[in-house]
C-alpha cells in the first residue's frame, strides 16, 4: 500500500481562552505551522513509531498499544475523581500518540495484520500555546483513517482526537483540535463553530519559552476563578468586540480587545510578571500583546504571546526574545 501522508495546522487562539472550557466564545484562527503524519506499511504485524520531535522510535505490538490504552484510561478515570494529577496520567510524552493509534484501531475495529510504519514530524512549537498536541493528534489520525482507507468524516474522528487530547489536558474544549481539522478563523462556542473572515491585521509571535506549569495545571487554577459569572461574562465581552472588529476589518478595535483579553488573564494569574513587563513595553510602543496558550501560574515563561503592532522589534530584542510574523491557514487537516 502506497504511504499516506496527513498535514494538520497549528493554531492561534485570539481571545477566549480557558474560559471557552466554561461555556464562554473564543476566537481562533489556523496558522502556517504544520504536524505532518506519514502511515506506511510494515513487514512484521507489529506498529513501529518513529515521533522525530520527541524523539521517539520503537517498535509496539498490538496487544502492547491496546495494555497502554486500557491503563492511561484507568489513569484518566482516577484523575476525573480527583485521585490524580493530570501530570500523572501521561508518563511519557510519546504515549499521547501511541493511545491516539491503538484508539482509532481497536474503534474501528482494524487489525492491522500487516503491520504499520508511524512517522510524526512538526514545525509547531512545543508546550506553547500552538495546539502542537492537537495537530499531532488530529494528523495521526486522519493519516491513519486514509490509509486504513476507513469510509469516515472529521466529525467521526472529533470523539477520538478528544480521547486523546484530554489525557494531556485534562478537560479539552475542543477548539485546538476542531481548528486543526477545519483550518480557518472560527467563532467557537459550546462546540459549534461559525466561521469568521481571514484575519488582515499582521500576526506575530513571540515564543518566551515552554511554562514550566502544565496546560491541565493552568486549567485546575483558571477554573476556580471562572466559577464567577460576572468573570465569565467580561472574556465573553471581550471575545464579542475581538469578533465584531475582525468583521469589521477594525485594527484600532481589534487592537484594544486583545489589550483586553490580556488584563483578563493577568487576573486570573496566568501571566508571570517577566511577561506583563514585555507586554507593557509593546503596549507604550502602541502595539498590543497577550499569550496565546494556557499561560503559567509559575516561572518566567509563557509560551506564545501574540503581538498586533509595528516597530516592536527594539523593544522585544531588548528583553532577549525574537519575533516572527505568522500567516493564516485557510485549510485544515489534509493529505499532502
Amino acid at each position: 500500500m502506497s504511504p499516506v501522508i496527513a498535514r494538520a495546522p497549528a493554531k492561534l487562539i485570539l481571545s477566549g481562552e480557558h474560559s471557552v472550557v466554561h461555556g464562554c466564545p473564543a476566537l481562533a484562527v489556523a496558522v502556517n505551522r504544520y504536524s505532518d503524519t506519514t502511515v506506511s506499511s510494515h513487514s512484521m504485524p507489529h506498529v513501529l513509531f518513529d515521533l522525530v520531535n520527541l524523539p521517539h522510535k520503537r517498535q509496539r505490538t498490538l496487544k502492547a498499544l491496546r495494555q497502554l490504552k486500557n491503563r492511561l484510561q484507568t489513569s484518566y478515570s482516577a484523575f476525573l475523581r480527583g485521585e490524580k494529577g493530570i501530570r500523572e496520567v501521561l508518563k511519557k510524552p510519546f504515549e499521547l500518540l501511541e493511545y491516539t493509534t491503538s484508539n482509532l484501531l481497536d474503534k474501528f475495529e482494524i487489525d492491522a495484520k500487516q503491520g504499520l510504519n508511524i512517522h510524526s514530524l512538526s514545525t509547531i512549537p512545543t508546550g506553547c500555546g500552538m495546539g502542537s498536541s492537537a495537530a499531532a493528534i488530529v494528523s495521526t489520525n486522519f493519516a491513519l483513517a486514509h490509509f486504513l482507507k476507513h469510509d469516515f468524516t472529521l466529525q467521526d474522528l472529533q470523539a477520538l482526537n478528544l480521547a486523546a487530547e484530554n489525557l494531556q489536558h485534562g478537560k479539552s474544549s475542543g477548539l485546538d483540535l476542531y481548528i486543526s481539522s477545519h483550518g480557518g478563523c472560527h467563532y467557537f462556542q459550546n462546540g459549534q463553530s461559525q466561521t469568521r473572515p481571514l484575519p488582515t491585521m499582521a500576526l506575530q509571535i513571540i515564543n518566551t519559552g515552554a511554562p514550566k506549569s502544565s496546560t491541565g495545571e493552568c486549567v485546575k487554577h483558571s477554573s476556580v476563578l471562572l466559577q464567577s459569572e460576572a468573570l465569565r461574562q467580561r472574556f465573553t465581552s471581550v471575545t464579542q468586540a475581538m469578533d465584531l472588529a475582525l468583521r469589521e476589518n477594525n485594527p484600532l478595535a481589534f487592537k484594544q480587545a486583545i489589550r483586553d483579553n490580556h488584563r483578563l488573564l493577568c487576573e486570573l494569574g496566568l501571566v508571570p510578571k517577566k511577561i506583563q513587563t514585555l507586554i507593557g513595553e509593546i503596549e507604550q510602543q502602541g502595539g498590543a500583546a497577550k499569550i496565546c496558550g494556557a499561560g503559567a501560574i509559575y516561572g518566567d515563561t509563557a509560551g506564545i504571546v501574540l503581538v498586533v503592532g509595528d516597530n516592536i522589534e527594539d523593544t522585544v530584542i531588548k528583553h532577549g526574545y525574537s519575533i516572527e510574523r505568522l500567516l493564516p491557514e485557510a485549510l485544515g487537516v489534509r493529505i499532502v
